[in-house]
């Protein structure tokens, strides 16, 4: 068993064991080429999909369809390359973004499709909500093994504290960080 993790240096795929971690220094998984050639030189027969272009609130709403853009290319060369290269298992991560704004709680896996994600990001929510309908395709045409995972609440020290582009969690960390060390008042930025 050969166990390559996409995204392997950023806040989910650093903390996955594995013989490979690719970083987008190591190849960009957006260009086709690049996709294919780190398959053929590493031959993994195990991959765990992290690898995404990511940002916060601020970043998304600039961004909508660049995030949707890369995403995209990223998810579509990946799930290609592990049918391509007959990868055993792929294990995809998603994000809770994914999940429609108006739904009823709990939150299950069946109401993923039940309607648009929050207007804020949809860009990167469509790309993410698309490797779930690009992995039951290839499941059902390619009789491969390619599954989801929806991991909620994640957070860590490689996480974006970007004030203007992170999570809000790391951000609000970072915001807290400041005031405590100009010993000036929190500010939330809230309207």
């Amino acid at each position: 068993m050969k166990t390559l993790i996409t995204g392997g240096t950023g806040l989910v795929g650093s903390t996955i064991k594995a013989d490979i971690k690719l970083s987008s220094k190591d190849a960009d998984l957006r260009d086709w080429y690049e996709a294919t050639t780190v398959f053929e030189k590493n031959k993994p027969t195990h991959v765990v999909h992290t690898a995404a272009k990511v940002g916060g609130l601020g970043g998304n709403m600039r961004g909508n369809a660049t995030y949707f853009l890369d995403n995209i290319k990223i998810n579509t060369n990946v799930l290609e390359a592990c049918r391509t290269f007959q990868v055993k298992k792929l294990v995809s991560i998603l994000s809770t973004c994914i999940f429609p704004d108006q739904v009823e709680y709990p939150l299950t896996e069946d109401k993923i499709h039940q309607g648009p994600p929050h207007s804020s990001n949809y860009g990167y929510a469509y790309a993410k909500r698309m490797l779930d309908v690009q992995s039951r395709a290839y499941r059902e045409q390619f009789d491969v093994n390619f599954v989801n995972v929806i991991p909620t609440n994640v957070y860590g020290p490689r996480d974006n504290f970007n004030i203007d582009d992170g999570h809000v969690l790391p951000s609000l960390i970072h915001k807290c960080y400041i005031a405590k060390k100009n010993n000036t008042d929190l500010n939330l930025g809230l309207r």
